[in-house]
């Protein structure tokens, strides 16, 4: 069971960066009866991409599944054979010219800074999104390592926005759903592409990443997705 993908329709985007995106795709929430996104609002676990594009699939669910059965009940293999995957990425994306980078939760919220695996890596960049505030803090604060860069996304719980704006007005990014159009800005802030490619370490400081709904987003009624 190979643990890294690479590339998906949004991740492969990136290629014409220079840079080439490998990621982990666990199951979400509590699907395989191990929790990996327990800061999900209603609104994102509804939305979630889990089961968009082959992701619908019995045998890629089943994968998912497996996969972070794995990483809870073996952990130690589970993280021999990804340290053993993110070097073959590496060689294999520097013979192509490309600069490899690492998304470990395209579908989850798990804290991988916990495990070490980044300070192994430290000439490697690694990115994540996180709905964890204390998470997000952390990282402003500096407190995780440097090559692992963090955006915090946007959810429609209760005073989520004042939370938002004050990660923005420390120098964090964060992500927010608009619904079919992107404005220019949101509470002030200015909003750039988020979809024209995955590579958030990119996007500078302070910036809303707009990032238009898919998939059952376009059916949110709880206020995750923002009417642009």
């Amino acid at each position: 069971m190979k643990l890294l993908n690479s590339g998906n329709a949004k991740t492969i985007k990136g290629e014409k960066l220079g840079f080439k995106t490998y990621g982990v795709h666990l199951s979400p929430f509590n699907k395989s009866g191990f929790q990996v996104c327990k800061w999900a609002s209603k609104g994102c676990a509804r939305a979630c991409l889990d089961t968009a594009g082959r992701g619908v699939m019995s045998n890629v669910q089943r994968s998912r599944i497996n996969k972070t059965k794995f990483l809870f009940e073996d952990r130690n293999g589970f993280l021999d054979q990804l340290r053993a995957e993110i070097k073959s990425a590496i060689r294999s994306s520097e013979k192509k010219g490309l600069v490899p980078c690492f998304r470990l939760n395209l579908t989850s919220d798990f804290k991988w800074e916990e495990t070490g695996i980044f300070e192994e890596f430290p000439e490697v960049q690694f990115y994540d999104y996180t709905k964890g505030k204390n998470r997000m803090i952390e990282y402003l604060e500096g407190n995780l390592p440097p090559n692992y860069h963090l955006t915090y996304s946007r959810s429609e719980k209760k005073g989520d926005d004042i939370h938002s704006k004050a990660f923005l007005k420390s120098g964090g990014n964060v992500a927010v759903v608009f619904r079919g159009n992107l404005p220019k800005t949101w509470n002030g802030f200015a909003v750039i592409d988020g979809d024209e490619s995955d590579l958030r370490f990119l996007d500078g400081t302070g910036k809303v990443i707009g990032l238009v709904e898919k998939g059952l987003a376009k059916k949110d009624e709880t206020g995750f997705v923002v009417e642009a």
